[in-house]
């Protein structure tokens, strides 16, 4: 197919809502949980990508890729949350150019007391939405988008 077939109107719609969700739906899951929870969506993922991680640390340029936030952010979300004693920063023992963000006992005990917002909230705002009979073909779909942006 050529990228310069105009969309047909069922395309059309799709890619306007689409549009749409990816502007609106970071903000309403940054509200829900900044109210219940005091971290922002930003911290939050740092903590789940931090526990995900092998010794539940990270280098700092992976865990910005992993968090889809630059340089300057990541390193102003970790500094924060190291003040707070969520996660720890060290020079990376393997190269002394990078940093490694280690995640603390108390960052743990934050992301465990943030997921159960964080799940309502996605359960909320889309899965409840979604017909129940297409979420493995729509979770198909998606999860082949996500990788062919990769």
């Amino acid at each position: 197919m050529t990228s310069d077939v105009p969309l047909n109107s069922t395309e059309d719609r799709l890619w306007r809502a689409l549009m749409r969700v990816m502007v609106a739906l970071p903000k309403a899951l940054d509200d829900d949980l900044l109210k219940a929870t005091g971290l922002t969506m930003s911290e939050y993922a740092v903590l789940v990508h931090l526990s995900e991680a092998a010794e539940c640390e990270l280098r700092m340029t992976d865990l910005a890729t992993a968090t889809a936030l630059s340089a300057s952010r990541i390193s102003r979300v970790v500094n924060a949350m190291q003040t707070r004693g969520w996660v720890e920063k060290r020079r990376d023992a393997h190269d002394a150019r990078g940093s490694v963000a280690t995640l603390t006992p108390e960052g743990r005990r934050r992301l465990v007391s943030a997921y159960p917002t964080n799940l309502a909230s996605a359960r909320r705002r889309v899965v409840d939405h979604l017909d129940e009979n297409s979420l493995p073909s729509l979770a198909d779909q998606l999860e082949r988008l996500a990788a062919e942006l990769d």
